[in-house]
């Protein structure tokens, strides 16, 4: 986990968001969004970020979970 915090940060402790939070990458700006799940990785709908394999990765850039910010709901 990570020591500092910025806004849209979650620090790498994924206990802090919600199962339906739709985070967005950093790097490349996609966004991960729960309700669509991440067919490139063949994760189906309604799984949360937090319940993503350890070693998945951004579709479009492969930038890591903890390169993801939470986007405030809408």
């Amino acid at each position: 986990m990570k020591d500092s915090f910025f806004s849209g940060s979650f620090g790498g402790d994924l206990t802090r968001i919600a199962a339906d939070t739709r985070l967005e990458c950093k790097i490349c700006w996609w966004v991960y969004d729960p309700a669509h799940g991440d067919e490139t990785r063949q994760i189906g709908p309604g799984t949360a970020f937090a319940a993503l394999p350890w070693d998945w990765s951004c579709p479009t850039c492969s930038g890591s979970k903890d390169d993801f910010m939470v986007l405030e709901k809408e």
